[in-house]
């Protein structure tokens, strides 16, 4: 019996296989074996679990934030008892080594945890009214049924910032996580059935995400979507819930510069970027992903990080020292070799990589990849590569990379390494992004704000500003004469 006959679509408390009977295949992206099949949802599914949201929302608005919080204290406990498993299937899905699949298991009970506090600290206002005898009341309510939608990278975290922010404000919610790595949310509905989470509340649904999306959003028990993904998908669904008016927060593709300084250290900081830039095999929203630096110390820099990606263990993630999987498809490995072939036509230097390792003849494998004196028009500069290849440039002038760093769309995270407090922080102030790291690359934790701006999205998640995005304002003027 494998995982998947276990579970399926979560509805209205109970997992079942599709009406239709129809299935999809979840493949090991480290040798393309099958893993196991999980149910496509259709129509009568969909409908099933709307009804269910719509069934159990009131309940769940009146429930006290003080007994919210219990049930989601309680989900983050199974959740950490569950760990080992858990990490074990997340990485047969995506190809992640087991230490990252590990961590992020982690950072996912973080979120039940910190949403624990937060279901209880959901508190508006009050002004005086310019007359004496006026109040002026300003609270907070659910803002009702969610639908949600996540990616394959990160396939616990991605969805547990959307699930645990949503049942701590009182929403009920409906999630498609990712086709390709179901596991983790499987997980973490039955941890949070068995915390005691009222049937309804919380429904997961798997399938064709185009067609789950569009039926879900054009439905009026849904109140407020919530996505992360990619631009592309972004727009089309920002465009279905425009239809509805519904409210929306997305956390879309980025393309982060790193901007590295001459007062900072090459070698140190070389290897800590391309530790950076190759966890999860570049499969990261808010990973490095451009590197811009100091004409003076590129030389040891781009060495430091050509010595890391050299030195990596290539391998299957639940094996013993790996430290490098395989991308999570075919498709986005094909797309990097394209983008490296790209740059390399335009004159960039290959330092470390550059193709298919040739011990790995099955599965989405790539080496990874340094590329130096990369020119400014390499399709690799603006297109976000999402894989483990690292484009180095370099500069002399400040307002020059800052003019380079701030000519993408993309607006999610970046980074500045300086010796100089005034240096990093006229950098911090002048990029156009929602987050930036100085001397550090380790941006997301549950007690953050994490979102971007301009083509990356709208809206947070996580921190004290995560709730608010499954919350709306209401405002009662009282007069007591």
């Amino acid at each position: 019996m494998t995982l998947y006959d276990r579970y399926g679509l979560f509805i209205g408390g109970d997992w079942q296989p599709a009406v239709a009977g129809a299935e999809l295949d979840v493949i090991d992206p480290a040798t393309e074996d099958r893993i196991g099949r999980i149910p496509r949802a259709g129509t009568e599914d969909l409908d099933r679990a709307l009804a269910a949201l719509a069934c159990s929302a009131p309940e769940w608005r009146a429930t006290p934030g003080w007994t919210r919080s219990a049930i989601l204290r309680e989900t983050a406990r199974l959740m950490a008892a569950r760990a080992e498993q858990a990490a074990r299937d997340m990485s047969e899905e995506t190809g992640k080594p087991l230490a990252e699949a590990k961590g992020e298991w982690q950072a996912a009970v973080d979120q039940f945890d910190w949403y624990a506090d937060e279901a209880r600290r959901i508190w508006g206002h009050t002004l005086a009214g310019r007359e004496a005898d006026v109040t002026l009341d300003v609270r907070y309510e659910p803002v009702g049924p969610v639908a949600a939608f996540t990616a394959w990278n990160f396939p616990a975290l991605l969805p547990a910032r959307k699930v645990a922010a949503a049942l701590a404000a009182g929403c009920p919610i409906v999630i498609k996580p990712s086709e390709e790595a179901p596991s983790s949310m499987f997980h973490i509905a039955g941890c949070a059935a068995e915390a005691g989470l009222p049937a309804g509340v919380l429904n997961v649904v798997t399938g064709d995400p185009a067609e789950i999306s569009a039926h879900l959003i054009a439905s009026p028990v849904i109140r407020k979507v919530s996505l992360t993904g990619s631009v592309p998908v972004g727009r089309l669904l920002a465009e279905q819930s425009a239809r509805g008016l519904k409210k929306v927060s997305m956390e879309l593709g980025g393309h982060a510069p790193v901007l590295v300084f001459p007062d900072a250290d090459p070698d140190a900081v070389g290897e800590i970027c391309a530790k950076t830039k190759f966890r999860n095999a570049g499969q990261v929203c808010i990973s490095p992903s451009r590197f811009y630096v100091h004409e003076d110390i590129y030389a040891p820099f781009s060495e430091a990080m050509a010595r890391v990606a050299r030195a990596a263990r290539i391998g299957r993630g639940l094996d013993d020292g790996v430290d490098f999987g395989p991308m999570a498809n075919a498709r986005g490995r094909d797309r990097v070799l394209e983008l490296i072939g790209d740059a390399q036509d335009r004159g960039a230097e290959l330092l470390a990589g550059g193709g298919v390792p040739k011990a790995h003849n099955r599965g989405f494998y790539i080496e990874p990849t340094v590329l130096g004196r990369v020119p400014e028009d390499a399709r690799i500069m603006t297109e976000e590569p999402f894989g483990p290849v690292a484009p180095i440039s370099t500069f002399r002038d400040f307002d020059e990379v800052m003019a380079r760093a701030n000519d993408v769309p993309f607006g999610l995270a970046s980074y500045v390494f300086s010796g100089s407090l005034p240096t990093a922080n006229r950098a911090a102030a002048a990029l156009e992004t929602g987050m930036v790291g100085v001397n550090d690359m380790l941006l997301a934790a549950a007690e953050v704000p994490f979102g971007g701006i301009k083509d990356s999205g709208m809206g947070r998640e996580g921190g004290q500003l995560g709730i608010l995005e499954y919350l709306e304002p209401k405002y009662v003027k009282y007069r007591y004469s």
